[in-house]
């Protein structure tokens, strides 16, 4: 029987992510650790801005109609969202430590709008405009996480990792951890069975991650179930 994964991140993020694990045949649970909440912002400040950098998904909706304005996105999901919001979007490589070449040369007026908790500070001004508030795990997830087999978690951030780790601290199932950045695989203080760190931080980093610990898993029950070669 194949691994489950358990899925934690907020529900939009993880319904994405859910459909590619179901087409590696996984089946999988949602139990988000992480809830999005926005945060009262200045409106004006951000309609006022030249251009905006967004490191996240999840700050588009304040970001407000983009009408043509410059936006640094850090990565594939960033740039789509904000796309769709009107604007003009040049795409990152991922994550924030790769995208700091788009911002050296930026001049006043731009805006980085981010979450209260920030796995790196920007050399831009910055704007709160949503929480990332630590939900408990559901039943159906300590049930899955109590039991024999095993469970794969994907971890997108070291706040969602750290989290994550102790929750899951007296879990009896064996847990493979598919991280995105070794800063997310630094944060984890929970067991751990197998692990594959992302060799590119984003989403479809994790999906190769979640592939290889599951081809390492297949190749040990071949050689496990490969006859010896003596009578």
């Amino acid at each position: 029987m194949p691994p489950t994964v358990l899925l934690t991140r907020p529900q939009q993020s993880s319904r994405r992510f859910a459909a590619e694990m179901a087409a590696l045949g996984l089946p999988v649970l949602v139990s988000p650790i992480i809830e999005i909440v926005p945060l009262a912002h200045d409106d004006a400040a951000i309609r006022a801005a030249r251009g905006l950098v967004l490191t996240s998904a999840h700050a588009v909706p304040a970001a407000g109609e983009g009408q043509g304005r410059p936006a640094i996105c850090v990565g594939p999901a960033t740039a789509e969202a904000a796309r769709r919001a009107g604007f003009d979007v040049t795409e990152g490589p991922g994550d924030a430590a790769r995208m700091m070449p788009l911002l050296g040369d930026l001049g006043a007026g731009w805006l980085h709008l981010h979450g209260r908790h920030v796995a790196r500070v920007l050399p831009v001004p910055g704007i709160e405009v949503y929480d990332q508030q630590a939900r408990p795990l559901s039943a159906e997830a300590r049930e899955l996480l109590s039991g024999a087999g095993p469970v794969i978690l994907p971890l997108f951030s070291p706040r969602s990792a750290a989290l994550l780790g102790a929750a899951v601290a007296g879990a009896g199932a064996p847990l493979w951890l598919a991280a995105i950045s070794p800063a997310a695989r630094a944060a984890w203080t929970g067991p751990v069975a197998r692990e594959a760190v992302a060799a590119d931080p984003d989403a479809p980093g994790v999906r190769r991650a979640v592939a290889a610990l599951l081809a390492a898993e297949y190749s040990d029950q071949r050689r496990v179930e490969a006859p010896s070669g003596r009578d």
